[in-house]
């Protein structure tokens, strides 16, 4: 009976010190790519349970998106004899085809770059798995052409203040996703941050695919190889005679 008390007794000062739990949320769990797909603005938001019902004023969230990974090659080119040819490569294992990190302050001031590795928060923070086994320079100096040509396309980013968190309570991120991104399957990860340390994680899931037209023709293409090369192969026969008789009649 006295053992039954004291945990009575020190249950509060128990669920006081458990660790919130982040209940997150996306607007659009499917992004469908047609035509017109100019790109979408993608909402994140949710709310943190503390099991002690106060929550701290030091309230920090990190959001990131990751498109699927795929084996990728790099090539760089040199030019020899005034002319631009492939001079080096290097293959990677493993490459996100996408991924955005969005944080209510600087990444730096949130955790450490130990931390910050681990969960691979930042695009510099990436593990892009080198397969070649080349010298670590090597490996380095391809990585940052890699990291730089994703940034000019716009799929990798980094949005810094994009993160707004209400009364310590409630968040939300406004995402953008470019026009070009690619099909697959994502995950929305959320880290609950403070005092440079993770407290909570959160996953979801997004699918993005093309629809309409685009979703019949890379359907077609990928279980039809055959057919849709003849298709394709005859559709451009068929423009060219077109073409060619359109410009007969003009001369005529």
């Amino acid at each position: 009976m006295r053992r039954l008390c004291s945990l009575l007794a020190a249950l509060p000062l128990l669920l006081g010190a458990a660790e919130p739990r982040l209940v997150p949320d996306v607007s659009d769990t499917q992004i469908d790519i047609a035509y017109s797909f100019t790109g979408a603005q993608l909402l994140l938001f949710g709310a943190i349970l503390y099991p002690s019902g106060r929550p701290p004023a030091d309230t920090d969230i990190a959001v990131v998106i990751k498109g699927p990974s795929e084996p990728l090659m790099v090539r760089e080119k040199a030019k020899v004899a005034g002319i631009w040819i492939n001079h080096a490569s290097e293959r990677f294992r493993s490459v996100p085809s996408f991924y955005t990190v969005a944080t209510s302050r600087p990444l730096k001031e949130l955790v450490s770059p130990r931390t910050a590795a681990i969960y691979e928060i930042g695009i510099d923070n990436l593990l892009l798995s080198p397969a070649n086994g080349t010298s670590a320079n090597e490996q380095a100096r391809f990585e940052t052409g890699l990291i730089e040509l994703k940034r000019r396309t716009g799929l990798y980013a980094e949005h810094v203040g994009a993160v707004s968190v209400r009364e310590g309570v409630l968040y939300r991120a406004l995402v953008p996703i470019p026009a070009r991104v690619p099909v697959g399957s994502y995950t929305a990860e959320t880290y609950l941050i403070r005092n440079g340390r993770i407290v909570a994680a959160a996953t979801r899931e997004i699918a993005i695919d093309k629809s309409g037209f685009e979703r019949f023709v890379a359907t077609a293409a990928e279980h039809y190889p055959l057919l849709y090369g003849m298709a394709a192969i005859g559709l451009s026969l068929l423009l060219g005679w077109l073409a060619a008789l359109g410009f007969a009649r003009v001369r005529h």
